[in-house]
């Protein structure tokens, strides 16, 4: 027994004394194709053992055995297998894996790829955005994917964008999708100051997405489905856009310098065909001795430039990556411009053996944003779009003659000054740490924050304006400052089984916006000096905005209901009741001066949860919930609750499913609820009294103080809540050279948000109220992509989506409620569009023209809506040697447009004072201006050829300075195919009516789209 024990010893010994021989230390170099490549992993296959790359891409590692392999892998590369094979020194060199990298998905909370992806996702990378002339992030993915609506809603630079995502689904909300930027969700609310009414008129605020580079941009998740959405809960029921920036991950050890800059030139695609000055006279025009072509006048050949540096590097435990940007775009209408400045750090660094990484991502910009005097609501006589389009050709381009009762472009163009100025701040820092291999927890803290000033004046000289600007001018400031604050946790746990996997998230997130800001209005001043009317309102406010306290707005000059006390000073107090308080006036340096101010703050609460189990590997569940308090709701409703549920089958890995048919063969369901509280605005659920702006009259008096109830009690609002079930396919072919995707979805919004009136009597005329019905959107998609030729020297690959949508509202028993409001002559109070019981949203309700151009007495609802049903996008790129090109072409069809430009200016075959359309003149059709009817409505069917590109990869020796260099030229709107009578079906005038409701379609004086040709270089070093 002993001499036994004795032999198994020694054995085990000898075994032991074997390994010990066999084992050794290996190192090496890990590389790309620049250099060596720190931070990449090296592991023993079959084991634990493994490190990473230092700073210059070295490793090593001891206890290797001889007969080992090693494993290299990093990001965005593909995997490396190499066997020690006895060698002590093994250095490698990784291939970038693009294909690895289109298919990474960033999803909510996490990423995933799209063959793993349960539900309905896309990702656009930076290598197949659209170029060119790039003003906000939603540009550079119109028409990449199946599903998608995205339309500017004109050509003036910084235009707001409608983004849908499978329909419309809210009566008034905004439906754009929620947008979510390196891990903060952002407001969809405009963070620039809007405008206000300096005599003819209101004007808009800009896209919220201008201060964001569009370089700095690494890809752009697009999450359709509930499935995708539900982890945002309550906002995601339009959708999610997951914007991740770039880092410095691919700068190399030892950095990289990255310049482009790029030159575009710019002019008016379309214009009307008005009549010539000698048409006019011909055709017995007032002639008043000049010649002028108006819109030659007002349209320019702008030019713009972008440029951007950037530098990167990734130095083993992390990287960085910095960039500048400037950028200044020249709009194609005189004084129209934007310019943004930016700025941007992105820091990721690993600390305690890689159990903790830190990430910091910031940005910081401004915004300089000039236009003229373009508003929907300047009344009968126009805008300086109108007036140019209708103004007499015979007239010189003087600024000071007057043309009364019309207006003068030229007076508009010289005596009008609008500009915005916004600063923005938007950074995140998170911190991950590994507790153990499988479970994780994470902090995320985020800060948006934004101040914004936008400075209107009509100055003294201007013509045709009311309120009694003429001779004494009108300066108006708007201020706005917001505040997003973001905390998350979020705690993680993946395990792999022998033949499964479960990966699990929770989290609880919180936020806070703050939306504060003041309206200056002021009238009369001793200048005429643009300038300095605006600064003297400025000024005006600073001096009196402590002269009191808790105050909603005070006024300074002579008040209408007492005339005889001369200047006063009336402060409109908040507490503890509404009260009015008179004080002794200062001097303000204006006739009448009044300050009206605001401070909202909403909050949501979040706690939510995602279970993902995979089994076989082809097998895949996904379970998501969350529930949401706002702050926005009553303490009966204020949480809304929204679960999910997914499943997936990879049928390709089933043994019946021919491989050498089918790479990729996948099944999807999804199921979930989702909700929504946009277009509800702050403390609706709240009895709530206001004063009233004060406002300023022809006579430079102040308007009597009053108040109004601005919201009814109501507690039992909730949330507006969308179900959505979808059934969809994800196939490839020829080793995916050929892939594509078929969903067919069904969305259905209840407990609709609406302000119906109020049952009277009432102090105000409408509450807001869940209404019973219905929003359904149903569709189908398709999208492919091939690559039709890959070889070592030509490479072509074609890419096809399109999607079908129909919209409808059912089980509506409320009344119908008019929207889409027109404007101009005898048009005051005409609504074209209509909510009602099946009908889709922005139903057009118009009187009817027959053969003889007789139009109806009362007007009809008809089966004609301004949604699109059909939206579709063709590019293909091909690429040779150095040189590469593509095309982009993006189509809508099934909607309709109303023409309220041609109501307003073109409705009858007279001249006089006023300019006209030949066409108009020649078909001698007389339609009264005053009548909305269907003789303007029209098929809003469109192809565009929105975006064509060359480029060009100088070759370099590697040996200078240069690493690479391209160069590129693109175009921009290159032509446009319709039967539109207008210059451009695609337009989305946002007229509200009184009723609160959007509009879709209406085309009233928008600012026309440009056709753009860039010219640009991009360098490394």
């Amino acid at each position: 027994m002993k001499i036994k024990l004795f032999k198994s010893l020694l054995i085990a010994g000898a075994f032991l004394c074997f390994g010990m021989i066999q084992a050794q230390e290996v190192s090496g170099t890990v590389s790309d194709a620049s250099g060596p490549l720190p931070g990449a992993s090296v592991l023993v296959k079959g084991t634990t053992n493994g490190t990473q790359t230092d700073f210059d891409g070295n490793f090593s590692l001891s206890n290797v055995a001889s007969d080992a392999t090693l494993l290299f892998s990093y990001i965005g590369y593909k995997t490396s297998e190499v066997a020690v094979n006895g060698k002590t020194t093994v250095n490698i060199t990784l291939a970038e894996d693009a294909e690895a990298l289109d298919e990474v998905v960033i999803i909510g909370y996490g990423t995933t790829t799209v063959k793993d992806a349960t539900g309905s996702v896309a990702s656009v990378t930076s290598e197949d955005f659209n170029g060119g002339v790039i003003a906000s992030p939603e540009q550079l993915i119109q028409g990449k994917t199946s599903g998608v609506q995205i339309s500017q809603s004109s050509g003036e630079p910084g235009a707001g964008i409608a983004l849908r995502i499978r329909g419309t689904g809210s009566v008034r909300g905004n439906n754009s999708p929620l947008f979510v930027i390196d891990g903060v969700p952002v407001s969809n609310e405009s963070v620039s100051a809007s405008g206000q009414d300096v005599g003819a008129g209101t004007s808009g605020s800009k896209n919220p997405l201008n201060f964001l580079n569009p370089n700095d941009i690494e890809s752009m998740s697009i999450l359709k489905d509930a499935s995708a959405t539900a982890i945002y809960g309550s906002r995601g029921a339009n959708g999610v856009v997951v914007i991740t920036t770039k880092s410095g991950k691919g700068g190399g050890s030892n950095g990289q310098f990255t310049f482009s800059s790029n030159l575009s030139i710019s002019k008016v695609a379309n214009q009307y065909d008005l009549l010539t000055t000698e048409e006019f006279i011909e055709r017995g025009g007032a002639n008043l001795g000049g010649s002028t072509d108006w819109q030659d006048f007002i349209f320019r050949t702008s030019a713009s430039t972008d440029n951007n540096f950037s530098y990167s590097q990734n130095y083993g435990s992390g990287n960085v990556r910095a960039t500048f940007g400037y950028s200044k775009q020249f709009g194609i209408i005189e004084n129209t411009d934007l310019e943004r400045i930016t700025g941007r750090i992105n820091v990721n660094q690993r600390f305690f053996k890689d159990k903790l990484k830190v990430g910091v991502q910031t940005t910081i910009s401004r915004i300089n944003d000039r236009v003229p005097f373009i508003t929907r609501t300047a009344g009968s006589t126009g805008d300086l779009l109108a007036s140019a389009y209708y103004s007499n050709p015979t007239l010189n381009a003087d600024p000071n003659y007057n043309t009364s009762p019309d207006r003068n472009p030229a007076n508009l163009l010289a005596y009008y000054d609008d500009n915005t100025y916004t600063d923005r701040f938007l950074g995140n820092v998170s911190l991950d740490y590994s507790i153990t291999s499988e479970l994780s927890a994470k902090l995320n803290l985020g800060l948006d924050t934004s101040t914004s000033s936008r400075e209107q004046v009509a100055g003294p000289q201007t013509l045709g304006l009311g309120n009694g600007v003429v001779g004494n001018g009108r300066g108006a400031v708007s201020i706005l400052d917001t505040q997003n604050k973001l905390l998350e946790l979020t705690a993680s746990y993946t395990k792999e089984f022998e033949n499964s996997k479960l990966d699990a998230l929770v989290g609880f997130s919180y936020q806070d916006f703050n939306r504060n800001g003041q309206n200056l209005l002021g009238q009369g001043y001793g200048t005429s000096d643009l300038n300095e009317i605006a600064a003297i309102t400025n000024q005006a406010y600073e001096n009196t905005k402590n002269i009191t306290s808790n105050y909603q707005g005070y006024g300074i000059g002579v008040f209408d209901d007492n005339v005889a006390a001369g200047n006063q000073f009336r402060a409109l107090n908040l507490f503890p009741n509404l009260n009015e308080t008179t004080l002794s006036a200062p001097s303000t340096g204006i006739d009448a001066f009044r300050v009206d101010t605001f401070d909202n703050t909403d909050e949501l609460q979040s706690f939510f949860g995602r279970l993902n189990y995979t089994l076989y590997d082809k097998y895949l569940f996904t379970g998501t919930f969350r529930a949401d308090g706002s702050s926005r709701f009553g303490t009966n409703n204020q949480y809304g609750f929204f679960p999910s549920a997914a499943v997936a089958w990879k049928l390709n890995q089933e043994d019946f499913i021919n491989e050498e048919t089918f790479s990729t063969l996948k099944l999807r369901f999804s199921w979930g609820i989702t909700g929504n509280q946009d277009g509800l605005g702050y403390g609706n659920f709240v009895n709530r009294t206001r004063w009233n702006a004060l406002g300023i009259s022809a006579g430079t008096q102040l308007s009597q103080p009053a108040s109004s109830e601005v919201a009814f009690a109501n507690p039992d609002l909730k949330w507006e809540s969308t179900a959505q079930y979808g059934l969809g396919l994800d196939f490839g072919f020829i080793n995916d050279r050929l892939t594509g995707n078929i969903d067919v979805y069904r969305k259905e919004t209840t407990d609709i948000l609406l302000n119906l009136p109020a049952v009277q009597p009432a102090t105000s005329p409408f509450v807001f109220q869940n209404v019973d019905g219905t929003i359904l959107n149903q569709g189908i998609e398709l999208g492919l992509d091939y690559d039709i030729i890959v070889g070592d020297g030509f490479n072509w690959n074609a890419n096809f989506n399109i999607s079908y949508n129909d919209n409808k509202l059912t089980d509506y028993e409320g009344p119908n409620i008019f929207a889409g409001q027109l404007y101009g002559p005898g048009l005051t109070d005409s609504f074209s569009q209509v909510l009602a019981n099946d009908k889709p949203l922005y139903t057009y309700n118009v009187r009817l023209v027959d053969e003889n151009y007789q139009v109806d007495e009362n007007s009809t609802i008809l089966d004609k809506s301004g949604l699109p049903k059909i939206i579709a996008g063709f590019s293909t790129s091909a690429s040779y040697k150095n040189w590469d090109a593509s095309v982009f072409f993006a189509g809508q069809f099934g909607h309709y447009v109303y023409n309220n430009t041609a109501n307003a200016l073109f409705a009858q075959p007279q001249i006089g004072s006023r300019n006209n359309l030949k066409s108009v003149l020649d078909d001698n059709i007389n339609l009264s201006s005053g009548n909305a009817s269907t003789y303007f409505l029209e098929k809003g069917d469109f192809v565009r050829l929105q975006n064509a590109s060359l480029s060009y990869n100088v070759p370099l020796s590697g040996a200078g300075v240069f690493k690479s260099m391209r160069l590129s030229a693109v175009g921009q709107n290159l032509f446009l195919i319709t039967d539109y009578s207008g210059l451009d079906p695609e337009v989305s005038t946002s007229n509200v009516s009184a009723s609160g409701l959007p509009s879709a379609s209406i085309d009233y004086l928008s600012y026309p789209r440009p056709r753009t040709f860039s010219f640009g270089i991009n360098m490394t070093f």
